[in-house]
């Protein structure tokens, strides 16, 4: 054998072998159910760190690095405190309210940083709702009405995860939001998807059992339902909007609206059944949504919310109601998938922060006017099955293929027809 024909064998070996710990890793990573979580807790923690870090300080207003979009409406710009730390809740709270788990060295790790961001979570509710607190909010007024969609996320985020983020919290600072949450009644909302956002405070108002305003509550609930198109999706308002708030807002919030006054004896069981029904429908076009390489449908405005418009999808894998057909294993590993491609390293600024975009740093074109850094962190809604302890076959399932990628690989997939209710 001649020196170049060595050379040659041994580059092509030494290519192969360091490629073979590189091939080791990511079949571990793909092939391990676990390793899924560690990645959604990772991430989840990246996302949020920022925000509670500084907050939980009474520093977020300081050191907070805000990038407004290039079409700015010039609205209050301080709502976008509210909006990062409200719209944070969303995702984080039924992962802060799992028990702790020593279990395993992966449980110990992952129960220190239950802990870290629980203990932040409830310092930044504290400072949140004090008037004396340098991260006091911005509660908005009858002419700046922003601040009546995140303080919504708030009260949302609270019925969600009771156990977490609202019985830990003193006397005074429940009364704190109780007056927020009542004073905020001086926002009207306008004729679209807003109406949910003063109905679900009032729901929790209800749900803590406090006064409330029935009327804010009803008239969203008969208007969402007037705007029932059929086939899982709701108009947003009078026209039909073909974007992703059916994801964004209108079946989640319209769900937790009604699971509480169903509770408490002011609505129907069979009001309630309809509608959790019309969300699976949506959730099963959302699971089609993601292609085989993990990109999904990006369409209508507020893009730069990323992966929150999953919100259906992870609510139901939660609440292990996932549509007919559609498994846990398949809507994790598609999950797991799309943040893969969104969640890249640039996605996120040198400071921690999320940037105007879809992926990366290069999209502020697609932020629209009401957009800023705080209106991103909506994308925490789709990491609700945090929820799931780490023993539930949400997580410990092998890898499955989900439909996309089953139709696209010459797979058996179920085909797909519309429903009339």
């Amino acid at each position: 054998m001649n020196y170049k024909m060595e050379r040659r064998n041994f580059l092509q070996k030494s290519v192969l072998l360091s490629f073979l710990p590189w091939v080791k890793g990511n079949r571990q990573e793909k092939g391990i159910a676990s390793s899924d979580r560690t990645y959604w807790v990772h991430i989840m923690d990246k996302i949020a760190a920022p925000i509670l870090k500084n907050m939980s300080k009474g520093e977020l207003r300081k050191n907070m690095i805000i990038a407004y979009s290039p079409t700015w409406d010039h609205r209050a710009s301080d709502v976008a405190y509210m909006e990062a730390f409200g719209r944070l809740l969303i995702g984080i709270g039924p992962f802060l309210a799992l028990p702790d788990d020593v279990s395993s060295a992966a449980a110990r790790e992952e129960t220190n940083i239950r802990k870290r961001m629980k203990e932040q979570t409830l310092a930044a509710l504290r400072h949140a709702a004090d008037p004396l607190s340098p991260d006091y909010l911005y509660w908005g007024s009858p002419t700046s009405k922003q601040p009546l969609v995140d303080a919504a996320f708030i009260a949302q985020a609270f019925l969600i995860a009771p156990t977490a983020l609202w019985e830990p919290l003193s006397a005074e600072t429940k009364m704190n939001y109780i007056r927020e949450f009542t004073t905020i009644r001086q926002i009207t909302p306008p004729n679209n998807n807003w109406v949910l956002f003063a109905a679900t405070i009032e729901s929790f108002l209800l749900y803590i059992g406090k006064p409330f305003d029935a009327a804010r509550i009803d008239q969203a609930i008969a208007k969402i339902q007037s705007w029932y198109v059929g086939d899982g999706w709701y108009k947003d308002g009078e026209k039909f909007h073909f974007d992703h708030y059916n994801g964004f807002v209108i079946h989640p919030m319209l769900i937790d609206v009604m699971r509480v006054n169903l509770a408490k004896g002011r609505l129907s069981q069979a009001d309630f059944d309809l509608a959790y029904k019309r969300m699976q429908r949506y959730a099963s076009f959302q699971e089609r949504y993601i292609s085989p390489e993990g990109t999904f449908l990006v369409v209508g405005r507020s893009s730069t919310y990323r992966v929150g418009l999953f919100q259906p999808l992870a609510k139901l894998a939660l609440e292990n109601a996932l549509p007919e057909g559609v498994s846990l294993a398949q809507v994790r590993s598609a999950l797991t998938a799309v943040f893969r491609r969104v969640f890249v390293s640039s996605t996120f600024d040198r400071d921690g922060w999320l940037t105007l975009g879809l992926v990366g740093a290069n999209q502020a074109n697609i932020a629209d006017s009401y957009s800023n850094t705080g209106s991103m962190y909506l994308t925490s809604a789709a990491f609700l099955p945090l929820g799931l302890p780490a023993s539930h076959s949400f997580w410990t399932d092998a890898d499955a293929d989900w439909t996309q990628k089953k139709a696209w690989t010459g797979q058996v997939f179920p085909k797909d027809y519309a429903v009339d209710f």
